[in-house]
């Protein structure tokens, strides 16, 4: 025979549990798999972006950079406080075909990078702090003098025109290069890759030299160091030079 307490807390579990049977329970949907959410989730984003005609894509590109820009008073106020000048990081990551520029406002010794970007001429008319440009096909970057370093990384198809202290080139396929650089450029991982002395010039491209610092009559524009080839007597097969009927001299 069970103790009174014993069958008292059985009759309660008995009761409870045909009181649970007795009511209809409402159906439950199923709990939707970690996937199946992500996509529903990525479903709705795409629905909720509709795409834009070039025209407003470039408006839009012209906004969202001047809208991280800070105002003189927000930038003279932090430079004061980190007794630093050192610019804001800016990206462009723009639809595919468009043209887009920068001017010495919005470039002044600030760092750039132009990411992914697909058959894209861009003018960066100013004095940049450092260049990046990582991933890029079938674009022409004409750039004003950069203070310090341009780097080049993954791209093909590519015409640059840059104008630096050090530049550096990774992982990059059939793209010629205009340069003017005050040290020797640096490949690695590269094929067909070919150079020529800098030739662009723009209203104003004296004084950005100027403020970057760079020497003019200083440019090394035909030394090349291939990381890859590593042999003394026999010249890289990895780059060259740019024949001087096959230059260009206008960009405009």
């Amino acid at each position: 025979m069970a103790p009174v307490g014993e069958e008292s807390r059985s009759e309660t579990a008995q009761q409870t549990l045909a009181g649970s049977q007795a009511a209809p329970s409402s159906p439950r949907s199923p709990t939707p798999t970690r996937t199946e959410s992500c996509t529903a989730k990525a479903g709705r984003r795409a629905r909720a972006q509709p795409e834009l005609p070039p025209e407003d894509l470039s408006l839009l590109l012209q906004i969202l950079f001047r809208s991280v820009l800070p105002s003189p008073e927000e930038e003279g106020a932090g430079n004061r406080k980190s007794g630093k000048s050192k610019g804001l990081h800016l990206s462009l990551l723009p639809p595919v075909g468009e043209e887009l520029e920068l001017g010495p406002a919005e470039l002044l010794q600030r760092d750039v990078v132009l990411a992914g970007l697909r058959g894209c001429r861009v003018r960066l008319r100013g004095n940049a702090n450092t260049l990046r440009v990582r991933d890029c096909r079938g674009c022409t970057v004409l750039c004003g003098p950069v203070s310090t370093s341009a780097l080049v990384d993954g791209c093909s198809d590519c015409l640059l025109v840059l104008a630096c202290q050090q530049l550096r080139t990774h992982r990059t396929r059939d793209s010629r290069f205009y340069v003017q650089v005050t040290s020797r450029a640096v490949i690695e991982d590269c094929a067909t890759v070919s150079f020529a002395p800098y030739t662009w010039s723009y209203p104003g491209i004296e004084r950005d030299f100027e403020s970057s610092g760079l020497d003019r009559n200083t440019n090394n524009w035909n030394l090349v160091d291939d990381f890859d080839w590593l042999a003394t007597d026999k010249p890289s097969p990895n780059w060259s030079l740019i024949p001087e009927q096959e230059r260009i001299s206008c960009w405009d």
